[in-house]
């Protein structure tokens, strides 16, 4: 077998330009399709968080009150997407909400007051790793609510949204869509990294085994909660990436904020990543 094709200092110095240097390459076989991926995503990524610096700006200044709800399986890659949304931004205008269980006051409320509390102010963006839904599939799944609680808010929900709707609140509700062997995959990874290991969880070693459960009451929340002036928003999340772009370009398109034509890179979204909830639509999971 012949050896690796490898650039060498001539080159280098004989390429005048990147376009020149990426054609020797090319002759070479080298592939580079990985580096230049990750190019290309570094870069698509730092245009999309100035336009989310222009936004919150633009938000700000107009006292808007925007929530952007983020929910999906485990390991769907909600907690990435959310901070690629806020690492540029001013923390004196942005939350994120990440609630842990409910004490044993809240149990005792109305499910929504604790959320209610949450909700942005004026001229914020709030982000909700998690949120009101958790009593529609994740609650239900694992027994942390009764049915009477579960049938409840599935009637309420549509209505406590249209309640935010009409008072102009800006309401966006994405659901990370990932494969089985996908969190499985994640899963693994998440063990095998000192770093991540903090993510995994009992609740989450169930998501394998109650895969159909989770589908079952996600169709279910999908069909009850899926409104005009809610709808919910799908991301084809099996590759990290392309769903934290494509995620950043579906908010920027909802909103008409300054400096938006002078963008240096598309703000729509790809309809093959990103689309409305449809019962007819094939979803990952």
């Amino acid at each position: 077998m012949g050896e690796n094709p490898k650039l060498t200092i001539e080159d280098f110095e004989k390429a005048t330009s990147n376009k020149e240097l990426l054609e020797i390459i090319r002759e070479k076989n080298i592939p580079i399709d990985k580096p230049m991926n990750k190019i290309f995503y570094e870069s698509e990524l730092k245009k999309l968080q100035i336009e989310l610096v222009k936004l919150q700006k633009w938000v700000s200044k107009n006292n808007k009150r925007v929530a952007i709800i983020f929910e999906g399986r485990d390991a769907a890659g909600k907690g990435g997407n959310i901070r690629r949304f806020t690492e540029h931004l001013n923390p004196r205008s942005t939350r994120l909400v990440a609630l842990t269980k409910p004490t044993e006051v809240e149990r005792g409320q109305w499910y929504f007051r604790r959320y209610i509390k949450e909700l942005p102010n004026p001229g914020e963006i709030v982000f909700f790793d998690r949120s009101w839904y958790n009593r529609a599939v994740v609650e239900p799944v694992m027994g942390f609510c009764n049915e009477a609680q579960y049938d409840n808010f599935m009637v309420q929900v549509p209505e406590f949204e249209h309640m935010l709707y009409e008072d102009n609140m800006v309401l966006i509700k994405f659901w990370f869509s990932i494969s089985k062997n996908e969190q499985l995959a994640r899963f693994n990874s998440r063990l095998e990294t000192p770093l991540k290991r903090w993510k995994f969880s009992p609740v989450d070693r169930m998501g394998q085994e109650l895969w159909d459960k989770y589908s079952h009451f996600k169709e279910q929340m999908f069909s009850k909660t899926h409104t005009s002036y809610s709808p919910w928003i799908t991301v084809k999340a099996n590759d990290k990436k392309v769903a934290r772009l494509e995620s950043i370009r579906y908010v920027l398109s909802q909103f008409d904020y300054e400096g938006k034509d002078e963008a240096l890179t598309t703000v729509l979204p790809d309809p093959n990543i990103i689309m409305r909830y449809y019962r007819s639509a094939k979803q990952l999971d």
